[in-house]
């Protein structure tokens, strides 16, 4: 029944994360008129500001979402440590966690450089386009943003569910 059930909601994340793989694709397509709509309208270093931003935007969320959630992965297994762990398991997950919260505060970092970074882009293209394509700009940016969120916590679960699938299926004779 338990096996039954996990197949159940693998198969349910499966067809979600297809979902949000098409949205991605659409939003990828609107992001590639949009760029040739700047790229129509902007002189070449502006253009160029707006692509750097663009590409950077990916990197910076993706590396934030993968620090967090290795970050929460060290402190499940430091929450599971008890009088039976060795030291040098423990001084490892200590030394990790160290390791990835000065990451994930780095990467933080960037991500307010980013963030000014944005403020610089859109009043540039604030110059040269209209209110509407202005605000699908943002709409745009705050799309691409919230679904590499989705994508990543879609892929961390279904991670976990096939873990527990796998698990379930080895203990069972």
């Amino acid at each position: 029944e338990l096996i039954s059930s996990l197949r159940s909601k693998l198969q349910t994340l499966w067809e979600e994360r297809e979902l949000v793989l098409s949205e991605a694709r659409e939003c990828a397509e609107r992001g590639e008129e949009l760029e040739a709509t700047v790229q129509g309208v902007c002189k070449p270093n502006e253009f160029e500001r707006y692509m750097m931003f663009i590409g950077d935007l990916e990197k910076v969320v993706s590396l934030l979402l993968c620090l967090s959630s290795r970050l929460a992965r060290v402190q499940n297994a430091m929450r599971r440590i008890d009088g039976n762990t060795d030291a040098e398991e423990k001084q490892s997950l200590n030394e990790r966690h160290k390791l990835l919260s000065r990451q994930r505060e780095d990467a933080k970092d960037l991500k307010e450089n980013l963030d000014r970074r944005e403020r610089v882009v859109s009043g540039i293209l604030a110059k040269y386009l209209t209110d509407q394509q202005l605000q699908d700009y943002r709409r745009f940016v705050q799309v691409k943003t919230s679904l590499l969120i989705e994508q990543k916590d879609l892929e961390e679960q279904i991670k976990f569910f096939e873990e527990q699938l796998e698990n379930l299926e080895k203990s069972i004779p």
